[in-house]
This record gives structure tokens, C-alpha cells and sequence, in this order.
């Protein structure tokens, strides 16, 4: 093998590279001279099938040591969904250190869904391997610009602690990345489990806020008569047990962010007291006459429909539009179809205490994909951990190790 490796100038403009070794995909990539090839980069076999479910490919380079989907089981549901992808196997063998790969130890095999030329030879030979494309001639002046772009450019990269790049999570991670640096309020809507306060976290990382305290208030989940002395505080002595001072958690968040969570859920008596901070920045605490100055940013949540609360009179209409600055909704799992094999990737990894990590069948993964998920991504960490139990040590996941909705494991099956 030539140490140059080169990649033809005319190997496709849409250029896929699936390996967990970065000297791996920086070699194919600095081989990709186009100046109008578009190119994407994954670490793993899940990340790898996200790309393909979202976008438009020619050819697939694929490391046949992914660290959790087997990269043959892969290639072959690549050729039966996808045939007119050519697929680039990529045999790295590590030396020294770990992560490293010297380029004599690189070489490829390529099948494709058509005829074609066998494309290991021809990349080793230098030749051009040619792949069906639009006519640059009827490309129109954007999309020239586009085309000329990498596709890292082009996607929004996921939020600081958020999975997945579909393309319904794009649009909300540029708003995101737009609202961050600023003070504006934010409501955020979504069912319950599919990663309201994961967002907000990521929001107040991004934001000058980032260094300071991030205090989250579940307004569901204090009871009424505990609420109002958790958010604002109370001095001593302002009822029966309180033998110290509290600052409160609202002033607990002074420089950073406050997010409340089920906001929805707040008593209609302490509303007119949180509109009051958010219209001056000032509170009082219970059995204290000072007024205390508080500087901090408010992201709330909430599963229901604020309006309608409004409407029923259950939720006050000027809080409302106090809070919602700017409405985010995040959307369920099941709009995110393309991000279901990378969440569960990360949840194995995450679950996973061993090395190397256990895998994942394509048969399962497909039966993942098939879910609706009313759970959101909160039910289907619970599936992998489920699974990672019922696997028993072993190095890969099948659909029988997967105990998907209200079914229950018996010991008979």
C-alpha cells in the first residue's frame, strides 16, 4: 500500500467515514482534495447509520473495528438498504501507542451495490472510480456554495450533553446556540422524558453564565406550603423550625441560571410573588422586610400546554408571557427517528463499566427503530439497561435481550 493513500480526485462529493480511531478518518480526510466534496465523520457503527438515515451518500469508508456495531453485520445492511453507496472497508492494525495507525498497516476492500470496478485496486492504483452525480453544469450558484462546504459546516453539532443530529434537532440547536450568550427567558416544552432539563443545562454551559450555579426547582415535586420558602427564603425565626437564616434557591442562582422545572405545576398563590422577581429582580424573603437584588437567567419547562391553563384560569396569563421569552419545544423520540442508534451507542457506553463495550445486533437496533416511544429517551435508556443486564457478559445485544413497552421478563422465555 502506497503510504501517499490516496483517494481519487472523482471519488464521490458525498464522502462518509465511520472509524473510532482519529488518525484513521484525518488520513481519508486529507486524501479528499475536492474542493467540493462534502464529508462527514462518525466514531462508531450507530453514529454511522444516523448519517446515512439523514443525508444523501456516495461512499461509505468503514473501519471494520467499530467499537459498537459489527462492521460486516453493518456492510451488509448498508448494501441491502442502501445500494448505490460504494463501501470503503478499512483494515487499521493499532501499533505503539493506542490510537495509532501506521499507514503500511492500512488497506481496503470495497463492494458496491452495482458492477462497478473493484475499488481497492483502483485506490491503490490511483485510478478514477467513477460514482453516479448531478451535472455541475446544472448546479445552481447555492448550491455550488453548499457543495463546497464540509457537512460539519452545514449541521448544527448537537448541545453540550445532548445525542443525535437528525434533522428535526437542527433548527433547535442553532436557536439554542442563538439564545444562548443572552439573558432572554425561555420556556421549554416537550413530553415528559425527552430531555427538557438536558437542554437547559446545555443552554446555561453555552451562556457567560457557564461558571456559575446552574439550580434546578421542580415545582411538581415540593409541596405548596414548602415552595415559597425553597425559592425565596426566610430569615429566622419566620415560623415554627426555622432556627437560621435561608437565602432561598432564587438567590442561590445570583449570576447564573434558575431553572424551574413543571412550571406549570407552580400554585396559582405564588405566582404573583415569582412574576414580581421576574418584573424587578427582587425578592423578600418570608419574615424579613429587605429586599434583596437577584441577577439570574430563568429557564423553565413544562409538559402541559400553558395556554390552555391560562385559558382555564389555572396558570396566570402575565407570568406566562413573562416566562416565555422565547418558546423552544424539544422534540419526542419519536420525530427522531435517525437518532435512536446513537442515544443507544451512548447509553450502552455509559451503563457499561468493562472495555471493550458490548455491541449492538442490527436486528435489534432495527427493532429499536420501530418503537414509538412514548417514554421519550428516558424509556429507552431504561431498555439498554435492561438489556446490558440480560445479556449476562456477553459482547452483544439481540432483540431478545430487549424488554420494549409494559413487558416483563420471565425466566421461561
Amino acid at each position: 500500500m502506497p503510504n501517499s493513500f490516496p483517494v481519487p480526485h472523482t471519488y464521490g462529493n458525498h464522502v462518509l467515514i465511520a472509524s473510532p480511531s482519529t488518525v484513521v478518518r484525518q488520513r481519508v480526510l486529507e486524501s479528499l482534495r475536492s474542493p467540493v466534496r462534502r464529508f462527514e465523520q462518525a466514531s462508531g457503527g450507530a453514529e454511522a447509520l444516523g448519517h446515512l438515515e439523514s443525508g444523501s451518500w456516495q461512499v461509505l469508508f468503514l473501519d471494520r473495528r467499530l467499537p459498537d456495531l459489527d462492521a460486516e453485520e453493518l456492510s451488509l445492511t448498508v448494501r441491502q438498504r442502501y445500494p448505490e453507496i460504494e463501501v470503503v472497508m478499512l483494515d487499521a492494525e493499532e501499533t505503539g501507542q493506542a490510537g495509532q495507525v501506521c499507514e503500511e498497516d492500512l488497506s481496503l476492500q470495497s463492494w458496491s451495490g452495482s458492477p462497478t470496478q473493484d475499488a481497492a485496486a483502483q485506490l491503490e492504483s490511483g485510478s478514477a472510480i467513477l460514482l453516479p452525480d448531478k451535472n455541475v453544469e446544472d448546479e445552481t450558484e447555492e448550491e455550488r456554495f453548499a457543495a463546497s462546504r464540509p457537512a460539519q459546516m452545514m449541521l448544527a453539532d448537537p448541545l453540550p450533553g445532548m445525542i443525535g443530529d437528525s434533522a428535526i434537532m437542527q433548527p433547535v440547536y442553532r436557536l439554542a446556540r442563538l439564545l444562548a450568550p443572552r439573558n432572554t427567558t425561555v420556556l421549554i416544552s416537550g413530553p415528559t422524558g425527552c430531555g427538557k432539563e438536558v437542554f437547559a443545562r446545555a443552554l446555561h454551559q453555552l451562556s457567560p453564565r457557564a461558571a456559575r450555579a446552574f439550580i434546578v426547582v421542580n415545582c411538581a415535586a415540593i409541596p405548596e406550603t414548602l415552595l415559597e420558602a425553597e425559592l425565596f427564603g426566610y430569615a429566622r425565626g419566620a415560623f415554627t423550625g426555622a432556627m437560621q437564616a435561608y437565602g432561598g434557591r432564587i438567590q442561590a442562582a445570583h449570576g447564573g441560571t434558575l431553572f424551574l422545572d413543571e412550571i406549570g405545576e407552580m400554585p396559582l398563590s405564588l405566582q404573583p410573588k415569582l412574576l414580581r422577581f421576574l418584573e424587578q429582580k427582587e425578592l423578600q424573603r418570608l419574615g424579613s422586610a429587605d429586599i434583596v437584588r437577584v441577577d439570574a437567567r430563568i429557564i423553565s419547562a413544562t409538559n402541559a400546554h400553558l395556554p390552555s391553563l391560562v385559558r382555564e384560569q389555572k396558570f396566570r396569563e402575565d407570568l406566562y408571557y413573562r416566562l416565555c421569552g422565547f418558546p423552544l419545544e424539544v422534540p419526542p423520540l419519536r420525530e427522531r427517528g435517525e437518532d435512536v442508534a446513537q442515544l443507544a451507542a451512548h447509553f450502552i457506553k455509559k451503563y457499561t463499566e468493562r472495555h471493550p463495550v458490548p455491541q449492538i445486533s442490527l436486528a435489534a437496533l432495527q427493532l429499536l427503530g420501530a418503537q414509538a416511544w412514548t417514554g421519550n429517551v428516558r424509556e429507552l435508556q431504561n431498555v439498554i439497561e435492561r438489556a446490558l443486564i440480560l445479556v449476562e457478559g456477553g459482547m452483544l445485544i439481540r432483540p431478545e435481550h430487549l424488554m420494549l413497552g409494559d413487558s416483563s421478563y420471565s425466566a421461561v422465555r
